[in-house]
């Protein structure tokens, strides 16, 4: 995923026309982009997944400076760098997209596009068990029913399958724990900003990782085609851009429209990995995928009813 970014919270719908619009078109635009990105890193082969993410990290780095110094907003980047808090919380942050990064591109490259998006569609619902765990938020019995369907389809997974669906974990987890740490970071930290900081810190792993491919396998940047160097030298546009869309779209739709439209990403990638890819869907994988897509069901229903809760003590007179 993601491969996705920070959380912005979304401002007051000035509109329901234009504005509304314009939000829904950002956020489909970037879920969308986010969808296709297992087709992208197929289509780098034969670069393996080390190269990719290090280059991923590199020229991500180099795109958000170009945005920065475009934007001349420079003194305010500069002084959240100065904000050690903001830095350290920033580095940590780094870590954990660099292992979702790292698994994804793997997951892509190996023909396991569906167990990635499997991870994306969980991704929900370990948001709320860590709000239990380290939050210590409290769970209504309709979200602990979501939480226990979700459990039962990762073991009927791991039954049918012979082994946990790692990958899934992985993703789901790495990217749980971030928006975690971004939340915590809150507003302060916008997209770009956000991403530069953290590839900033992950930018002398990736150059290790770039010596250690030169070393062994050999690079592949500017030895198989003109194409195929172009779209590896994209690849910190392929990251930034779903970014600054997703912040525009939560600067201008409500939370509930951003939840629905979150679930785009992680169908686009199941329908690569099943209908352009070719990925196996035996019987006890259909019915995991069910249990998870039964739960997200559950956990939208709650979402709906506490929002329209919300909206009608707003409306009672007080």
């Amino acid at each position: 995923m993601s491969n996705r970014p920070d959380v912005v919270t979304p401002a007051p719908d000035s509109s329901h026309g234009a504005v509304s619009r314009s939000g829904l078109a950002f956020a489909i635009a970037a879920y969308g982009l986010w969808g296709f990105l297992p087709v992208y890193f197929i289509a780098l082969a034969p670069s393996g997944p080390f190269e990719i993410v290090a280059w991923r990290v590199l020229l991500s780095l180099v795109f958000c400076a170009f945005l920065i110094g475009v934007t001349r907003t420079w003194r305010p980047f500069v002084a959240l760098l100065r904000d050690r808090r903001v830095a350290l919380t920033m580095g940590l942050a780094g870590v954990l997209i660099f292992l979702n990064w790292q698994t994804y591109v793997y997951a892509a490259l190996t023909e396991q596009v569906v167990e990635a998006a499997l991870g994306y569609f969980i991704n929900p619902i370990v948001t709320v068990f860590l709000g239990v765990l380290v939050l210590r938020e409290r769970l209504n019995a309709t979200q602990w029913i979501a939480v226990g369907i979700s459990i039962v389809a990762v073991v009927v997974l791991a039954l049918g399958h012979g082994q946990l669906p790692w990958i899934a974990l992985v993703l789901a987890f790495s990217f749980g724990f971030y928006g975690l740490i971004k939340k915590r970071v809150g507003p302060k930290v916008d997209a770009v900003s956000g991403l530069t900081i953290e590839t900033m810190w992950l930018a002398p792993l990736a150059v290790a990782q770039l010596v250690f491919v030169a070393m062994t396998t050999g690079l592949t940047i500017g030895t198989v085609s003109v194409w195929h160097t172009i779209l590896l030298l994209s690849a910190g546009a392929v990251t930034a851009v779903p970014l600054l869309l997703f912040a525009s779209a939560s600067r201008r739709l409500p939370l509930i429209y951003m939840g629905f439209i979150q679930y785009f990403a992680p169908f686009i990638q199941f329908l690569v990995g099943v209908v352009v890819l070719g990925e196996p869907m035996p019987l006890e994988r259909w019915i995991g995928f069910a249990l998870v897509w039964l739960a997200l069901i559950v956990l939208t229903f709650d979402l709906v009813r506490g929002v329209r809760a919300t909206r009608r003590a707003a409306l009672e007179p007080i």
